[in-house]
């Protein structure tokens, strides 16, 4: 089967389907996507650049949709080169959220389109307005609903969608969650597993911690910033510091913002450490910033207590990956995290905007070591349950079938 795939990012959410396809030796696998260093032996990348930057003067809420047509024209005119040279796609899969497939079936007008759809945004009710200490402005509101312009596009355009969860599906009007199919994503459980004889350094510092040593509380972010709770975090950290003594902190991610609003001024851990001054002690509390991969999954495996807090957005995985190392965590009960995590059984649920409660829950688990492990094993075993890669390549599959399907039957009806 031809496949091609399209993501800004390579290989972006496509990384264990591209493995596990590319190891059948019997595709042909060709992913267009904007310049990185990222490589895939059995996939053919093919990068494209956006012919322009964004107009002056444009309307604040038309900027994502220029860029995003600006993106989708890129990729089409790459499409038509790979046509030109006779390359045929079976089926093309991509994220929708970036636009880059929206003129695809204008190169290969006859072929299945499959969007990933990862979030449709509400102006209320879920991640905007969640946090009272970051109210939404009025005019906000209208950038908000223009940010459905591409998913609104890409319903149209699918013959099938898929998406990693129910939260996320629910995110999307009714009359859309019928072309979206729920396609799990797994972890590569052999790699992301449970160690107890690994150590975690810090080398520039000349810090290392083991299971054996003193405790670690740790958390990871892409960026640390509200959406992902930070501000919540570091305010439970000086309760946490005061009732043990033998706990270090570590917290990791940049000092970028990934979603919501920049602060004013600075960082969101330059303000939030400013907030709290000597409450924050440096000689127990760390920030390493971004970690190599393998770096941060030693941490995870030598996590004492692991914190995962979002608003009601889309799951990180790590936090997949948490639970897949038999973390004992700490999180948010906030919708998509209860689709992995139920309290008391493969962690402990708090509100999220409670710090004393996160710092309550972590010195519970940090005294409570029975409990501890009891969640360990069970966020392990879940993970094996529910977070297989080979379920997640079949449904996938499941996907795939059933686009061809959809696509046959739109073309059967068009009149001739």
């Amino acid at each position: 089967m031809n496949y091609l795939f399209v993501h800004q990012n390579f290989p972006g959410q496509y990384l264990h389907v591209l493995r596990r396809l590319a190891a059948e030796r019997r595709h042909e696998i060709v992913f267009i996507s904007l310049p990185n260093h990222n490589q895939i032996p059995g996939v053919r990348r093919i990068d494209y650049r956006p012919l322009r930057g964004p107009s002056p003067g444009i309307h604040r809420d038309a900027t994502e949709f220029e860029a995003a047509m600006i993106r989708a024209q890129a990729v089409a005119e790459t499409g038509q080169r790979l046509a030109a040279v006779g390359f045929q796609p079976d089926i093309m899969i991509g994220h929708n959220g970036w636009g880059e497939l929206l003129n695809l079936k204008d190169v290969w007008p006859g072929v299945p389109l499959i969007p990933y759809f990862e979030f449709f945004y509400h102006d209320a009710g879920l991640d905007v307005g969640f946090d009272q200490e970051f109210p939404l402005s009025p005019e906000q509101r209208s950038q908000v609903r223009a940010k459905n312009a591409v998913n609104l596009l890409g319903l149209q355009l699918a013959d099938r969608g898929q998406t990693p969860t129910a939260f996320q599906r629910n995110t999307y009007p009714a009359w859309a969650r019928r072309k979206l199919a729920l396609v799990p994503e797994g972890v590569d459980l052999a790699y992301c597993r449970p160690r107890w004889d690994v150590d975690f350094a810090l080398p520039a510092i000349g810090r290392r911690w083991s299971r054996q040593g003193r405790r670690l509380v740790t958390y990871v972010a892409r960026n640390l910033e509200p959406y992902r709770g930070i501000h919540v975090l570091l305010r439970a950290i000086p309760r946490i510091l005061a009732d043990r003594a033998d706990v270090d902190v570590v917290v990791v991610g940049g000092d970028e913002v990934s979603y919501g609003p920049a602060p004013e001024h600075g960082t969101w851990r330059e303000r939030l450490l400013a907030e709290l001054g000597s409450a924050i002690d440096p000689d127990r509390v760390f920030f390493p910033g971004k970690l190599a991969y393998a770096d941060y999954l030693t941490l995870l495996q030598v996590s004492s207590v692991h914190v995962y807090l979002t608003y009601p957005f889309v799951a990180s995985w790590s936090l997949r990956e948490a639970l897949a190392c038999g973390c004992a965590l700490v999180a948010s009960d906030t919708a998509p995290v209860r689709e992995f995590v139920s309290d008391r059984e493969t962690g402990r649920l708090v509100f999220f905007d409670k710090p004393a409660e996160v710092a309550l829950a972590v010195l519970e688990l940090l005294e409570d070591t029975d409990q501890a492990d009891r969640l360990r094993r069970n966020a392990r075993h879940w993970a094996e349950t529910h977070l297989d890669l080979a379920s997640h390549l079949t449904a996938f599959k499941q996907v795939t079938k059933a686009a061809h399907r959809a696509c046959s039957s739109t073309r059967s009806q068009l009149p001739q």
